[in-house]
């Protein structure tokens, strides 16, 4: 009988480990995920075929439970769990890293340093629209790699994902209890419920005011005939403290010679030796100080920071008083000269893209600068005349400053531009040194150049939004269906030999010569990678393109080194930023 028993529990033993239960490893605790890419499925079990039970949006993070090959389980935020792709996916560790789900409805940023810029764009070539102080908190709109969108006493800007501090406010949705908020809308339906589906119960008109009890991104609960109700939290502004005056907001690029003080906000505050963060520093100045502003471009002071000794700082870390926007002046610079960059350049009459063409210059000419007017330079021609550059497509020698061309996105507006981020699906593309997957950065990529393009005002078609599998006779087609003012490719690179580095443009056709060389050396000066030049490439999807058409490889994911700066968000944003500001010098000319 004993005998009898012990085969029993045998069969038993074998049959549970027959059983194909999948063996997933344990996350160590602490570790998370954060999603990769806008709704994002959330699938029950480790696979493709396992049904959906939630999304999830870019941005966002997640505590990390176990891993199966290919997929991560995650816990979500109302007890469930759930399975992601990790190669959409990147993982962190929350001791080190500790931000809450940045895109969930209730996040707010709180700003860590005074005098934040608030822009009109998640770079900082878009206008200033306002800044915000110290201590404010602010709710999250949106993310865009190193940006985030506030909604502001300005409207909703974008500030520096550096100067603030991520709280999650889910713990506490009573949070906004007691305050009061005005409607914007000429009329705001109330609802029983925070959804488009709940019952219409009143409606709201501008002007009148609310008293809040609690708020999230998209709905703020008020009380309504003495029940709770809802309204859209976009159309709600909230009135927390008015004792703030007004901030004056200059025109972009505009040059002046105020005389005002500023006093410096930052700890410790670096002066360099132009109006750039490419200038060399030559000293530092402290919190408290105090300085006479002489000169003010492109959002850069120049002061006297110590006796005899003049150079330039970052105008948004001064807390100027009784600043007044000044007429364009006349700088006189000494010992300074531009270098061309571009073969081509246009030299005009007057300081404005409009006026007359004096002059044609090549790349690695050089004048001498006579003066700075608004965001152009004053240039000596070779026959003794003068002429105008724009300041923003060349590059400066000398003490003057280096014009960056902000609010340049006004070319953009209305501009029809497909973004193509290459591979997809069962196309991976290459697959880096360090295991990175071309499709998935190609998207990334994309993803965070679109929104600078969209807070221009451009058109933007994206052929693929998540990673799906499209033939290249599409991604064509796409580009003739909207009538595209420019097609980007957007690649990144492979070689055999892994000490291969640096980027290549792309172009077919000789029309789309022009994009190609404009856009490769904006993103060659923002990234600091190799430049491969710009050349002729045999492409489908340039080839068969009767638009203006580029392929770009970004870099060499099969170089160790260059991977891990590729995969970074400090290169994602400045990879953007080239591009967007090489189709704005595109469109200026």
């Amino acid at each position: 009988m004993l005998r009898k028993k012990h085969a029993v529990l045998l069969f038993c033993l074998i049959l549970l480990m027959g059983t194909g239960i999948p063996i997933t490893k344990a996350n160590a605790a602490g570790a998370s995920v954060k999603i990769g890419t806008d709704n994002l499925n959330i699938r029950g079990g480790p696979g493709l075929s396992y049904p959906i039970v939630a999304k999830a949006k870019k941005g966002e993070l997640y505590p990390m439970l176990a891993e199966e090959k290919d997929w991560i389980e995650i816990q979500l935020g109302n007890g469930q769990k759930g399975w992601v792709a990790n190669w959409l996916v990147s993982k962190a560790n929350s001791q080190q890293n500790s931000t809450p789900n940045i895109q969930s409805t209730n996040t707010s940023a709180i700003v860590t340093t005074d005098g934040l810029r608030v822009r009109k764009g998640p770079n900082t070539s878009f206008q200033v629209i306002g800044t915000i102080q110290k201590g404010k908190s602010f709710s999250i709109l949106t993310v865009n790699g190193n940006w985030i969108q506030l909604k502001t006493p300005y409207g909703d800007g974008w500030v520096s994902r550096d100067y603030v501090r991520i709280q999650d406010n889910s713990a506490n949705s009573e949070a906004a209890n007691g305050q009061h908020g005005k409607i914007t809308a000429n009329s705001l339906n109330i609802r029983t419920s925070p959804s488009l589906n709940g019952n219409v119960i009143g409606k709201l008109h501008a002007g009148e005011t609310v008293k809040i009890i609690s708020q999230n991104r998209e709905w703020t609960e008020i009380s309504h005939s003495g029940k709770r109700a809802w309204i859209s939290s976009q159309y709600v502004q909230i009135e927390k403290n008015h004792s703030e005056s007004p901030i004056h907001v200059q025109n972009p690029g505009q040059s002046s010679v105020s005389g005002n003080m500023g006093i410096v906000t930052a700890t410790s505050l670096t002066v360099r030796n132009t109006g750039s963060l490419n200038g060399k520093a030559i000293g530092s100045v402290s919190k408290g100080q105090g300085f006479k502003i002489l000169e003010e471009v492109n959002n850069w002071v120049k002061v006297e920071y110590k006796p005899g000794s003049f150079g330039w700082i970052a105008g948004w870390y001064l807390d100027q008083s009784n600043v007044k926007s000044s007429a364009p002046t006349e700088q006189t610079v000494k010992g300074s000269s531009v270098k061309i960059i571009h073969d081509g350049t246009n030299i005009r009459k007057s300081p404005n893209a409009q006026s007359q063409v004096v002059q044609r210059a090549n790349q690695g000419e050089s004048f001498n600068i006579l003066s700075v007017q608004k965001d152009w330079y004053e240039i000596r021609l070779s026959n003794g005349e003068s002429g105008f550059v724009a300041g923003w497509i060349v590059s400066v020698n000398g003490s003057a400053p280096q014009i960056e061309k902000l609010g340049s996105g006004m070319h953009l507006k209305n501009k029809k531009i497909v973004l193509d981020p290459g591979h997809g699906g069962r196309d991976n593309g290459t697959t880096g040194a360090g295991g990175t997957l071309e499709k998935t950065l190609t998207l990334r990529t994309a993803q965070v150049l679109y929104d600078k393009l969209k807070a221009s005002g451009a058109n933007v078609i994206l052929t693929r939004n998540n990673d799906t599998y499209i033939p290249l006779s599409s991604r064509v087609y796409t580009s003739h269906y909207h009538n595209a003012d420019a097609f980007i490719s957007i690649h990144y690179d492979s070689n055999p030999d892994r000490s291969v580095k640096g980027m290549t443009t792309y172009y077919f056709h000789s029309y789309q010569k022009n994009l190609a060389a404009d856009v490769h050396y904006s993103v060659t000066s923002k990234t600091n990678l190799k430049d491969r030049s710009y050349r002729f490439g045999d492409y489908y999807v340039l080839r068969e393109n009767k638009r203006s058409a580029i392929l770009l490889e970004l870099g060499y994911l099969s170089n160790p080194a260059e991977e891990m700066l590729l995969t970074t968000g400090q290169y994602q944003e400045s990879v953007a930023t080239g591009i967007f500001q090489g189709l704005a010098k595109h469109f200026t000319n």
